[in-house]
C-alpha cells in the first residue's frame, strides 16, 4: 500500500491568482472607507438635520425597548412598532419596519435597546461582524480568508441598514465548519440559527442523508431549549403574538408585495417581479425547492469532498426559502469561500474566476438593475458547485483520501 501523501505546507501552498486578490482588495478598501465616510456626512444612521434614518435596525431597537419596558408581546404590534420608531428617528416615514422575529431573538433586541441608538447600531455591526471574519478564514483555511469576507459585496448592504447577515453567516458557516469533527458545537449553531426559521428546511434533510444524529438531535434540543428560555422570560403572550401576526406579515410581504418584488432574492420573487401570480410563483418555487432538496440528498450521501457538500448546504438554503432579502445573502458568502478553498489548492478553472466576478457583480450593482439579482448571484454559485460535483477533479490535490463526513478535506 503507498504511503499516504502529506499536506503541503504554507511555503509550498499555490499562490492566490492575482486576479482573485486584486478584486478582494478592491472591494475591501471601499467597504473599509465607505462607512467612516458615509456616518460623517450623514448619510448613514442619521441624515443631515440630525434625524434618525429610518432603516432595519430601527425594528430591532424599537422592540429591545418594548421588552425592557414590560410589553415583549408588543413588538409584533405594527402600530405600535412604528410610533416607538418615529420617535426615535425624529421623523416618520411610508410603510413598517416590522418585527417578525421569534421570542427567543427579543433577548438580543433587549440586550442592543439598553444603549443609545447610534451606540447599538454601530455596536451590532461590529461585534457580529468579528465572528463573520473568523468563519470564513476557517473556511478558507489561510490568511486570505480575512480579505474575502471583509471584500464580499454584502457587507456593505448588510452594514447600511443593520441587519444580521453577519450573524446568520457566522451560525451557517460555523455549523458547517465544525461538523466533521464537534458535532456538538455544529449542533448549537445550528439550534442558534433556529431564530431565522426559513432556513430550517435543508439542515435537516442533509443531516439525515449524512446521518449526523448527533448534530441534529442537538440542535433540536437547543432550539426547544431557547423556545422555553423565552417562553419564561417573555410569557405566552409573546409566542401567541409572534403566530398572531405571522399571517399578516405572510400575506404583506408574500402576497401583496408590500417590499417590492425586485427587493426579494428568490425564485418566487423572480415570478412575481415579472408579473406571474402568486400560484405560478409558488408553483417555481415548490419545483425549486424538491430540485435542491433531492440534490442535496444525493450530494451528502455521495463520496464528493466535504468542502463540496458545505457548499451546497449553503447556497441550497438560499434557493429554497421565498423570503429573502439582500443582506441575507451573506450566507453566499459561506458558499463561496468553501469554493475558494477548493480552488485554492487544487487550483481554479478557467470559469471558476469570471464566475465568481459575475456573481459580485449581480450583488454589487443590484441597485441599478432594481430585479432579484442576487437569485442570479446564487444561481452562478451553485452552477459552479454542480459542476465541482460532477466533474470533481482537475488535478490530483494533496490529501485525496476518500472523502468520510468526520473529515473536513478540502
Amino acid at each position: 500500500m503507498a504511503a499516504p501523501v502529506s499536506a503541503p505546507t504554507v511555503s509550498e501552498r499555490p499562490a492566490i491568482p492575482p486576479a482573485l486578490f486584486n478584486a478582494c482588495f478592491v472591494l475591501f478598501v471601499i467597504n473599509a472607507a465607505f462607512f467612516p465616510t458615509a456616518y460623517f456626512a450623514h448619510w448613514w444612521i442619521t441624515d443631515p438635520n440630525g434625524l434618525g434614518t429610518p432603516t432595519d435596525f430601527v425594528n430591532v431597537w424599537s422592540a429591545g425597548k418594548l421588552v425592557l419596558d414590560g410589553h415583549p408581546a408588543w413588538a409584533y404590534d405594527w402600530d405600535i412598532q412604528k410610533r416607538i420608531q418615529v420617535d426615535l428617528l425624529g421623523q416618520t416615514f411610508v410603510g413598517h419596519f416590522a418585527w417578525h422575529y421569534p421570542p427567543p431573538f427579543l433577548f438580543v433586541a433587549a440586550f442592543l435597546a439598553q444603549f443609545p441608538y447610534t451606540v447599538a447600531f454601530i455596536g451590532w455591526v461590529s461585534i457580529s461582524l468579528v465572528p463573520y471574519l473568523m468563519t470564513m478564514r476557517a473556511i478558507v483555511g489561510r490568511p486570505f480568508g480575512w480579505m474575502l469576507a471583509a471584500a464580499f459585496p454584502v457587507v456593505l448592504t448588510n452594514t447600511l441598514v443593520g441587519q444580521n447577515g453577519f450573524l446568520t453567516a457566522s451560525l451557517v458557516g460555523g455549523m458547517l465548519i465544525l461538523l466533521p469533527t464537534r458535532p456538538i458545537l455544529a449542533g448549537i449553531c445550528l439550534g442558534l440559527l433556529s431564530y431565522k426559521p426559513q432556513y430550517g428546511l435543508l439542515f435537516p434533510i442533509a443531516l439525515i442523508a449524512a446521518a449526523q444524529w448527533r448534530v441534529f438531535f442537538t440542535a433540536a434540543i437547543v432550539a426547544v431549549a431557547m423556545a422555553a428560555v423565552s417562553w419564561l422570560a417573555f410569557g405566552t403572550e409573546s409566542w401567541l403574538a409572534f403566530f398572531d401576526w405571522l399571517p399578516m406579515f405572510s400575506q404583506a410581504f408574500l402576497t401583496e408585495g408590500r417590499a417590492p418584488w425586485g427587493k426579494m432574492q428568490s425564485i418566487f420573487a423572480l415570478v412575481r417581479f415579472f408579473g406571474g401570480s402568486e400560484p405560478l410563483g409558488w408553483a417555481f418555487q415548490w419545483t425549486m425547492i424538491s430540485a435542491v432538496a433531492a440534490a442535496l440528498v444525493w450530494v451528502w450521501r455521495s463520496r464528493v469532498r466535504y468542502s463540496l457538500k458545505a457548499a451546497a448546504l449553503a447556497a441550497g438554503t438560499l434557493l429554497v426559502t421565498p423570503y429573502l432579502f439582500l443582506y441575507d445573502m451573506m450566507v453566499l458568502a459561506i458558499a463561496t469561500g468553501f469554493l475558494v478553498r477548493i480552488g485554492l489548492s487544487d487550483g481554479f478553472r478557467t470559469y471558476e474566476l469570471p464566475a465568481l466576478g459575475l456573481m459580485a457583480f449581480l450583488l454589487m450593482f443590484y441597485p441599478l438593475f432594481g430585479a432579484p439579482t442576487g437569485f442570479g448571484a446564487t444561481l452562478i454559485v451553485a452552477a459552479l458547485i454542480a459542476r465541482r460535483c460532477l466533474a470533481p477533479h482537475t488535478r490530483a490535490a494533496p490529501s485525496m483520501s476518500p472523502i468520510k463526513i468526520g473529515q473536513l478535506q478540502t
